[in-house]
């Protein structure tokens, strides 16, 4: 069993950024595919990027590139999300989500651990 929690979402301005973490408990995090997800009001939730367990291979929807970084750091059994150029637009709850995972990392379903999500606001 894997619980996840995210952190450092806010209120920042346009063009700021935010570093978003989430940290979780269990021994098996380590072998976990994790991806960011967002929902935005009134719209369906949305993949960002997803990193593999061993961090070798990293995916960005096109939302995402250049503007977002995933990493992670199992020893610490946290992955961040470091997100630059935040645009009014990005405003939704975040999620991080973590499962063994052996196909495209881009899809929710894939994924049967989520954290509780944390907002994320940017003021124009």
């Amino acid at each position: 069993q894997v619980h996840l929690v995210e952190s450092g979402g806010g209120l920042v301005q346009a063009g700021g950024s935010l570093r978003l973490s989430c940290a979780a408990s269990g021994r098996t995090f380590s072998r976990y595919a994790v991806a960011w997800f967002r929902q935005a009001p009134g719209k369906e939730r949305e993949f960002l990027t997803a990193i593999s367990w061993s961090a070798g291979n990293t995916y960005y929807a096109d939302s995402a590139k250049g503007r977002f970084t995933i990493s992670r750091d199992n020893a610490k059994n946290t992955v961040y999300l470091q997100m630059n150029s935040l645009k009014p637009e990005d405003r939704a709850v975040y999620y991080c989500a973590g499962d063994y995972v052996y196909g495209s990392l881009m899809f929710d379903y894939e994924y049967g651990y989520w954290g509780q999500g944390t907002q994320v606001t940017v003021s124009s």
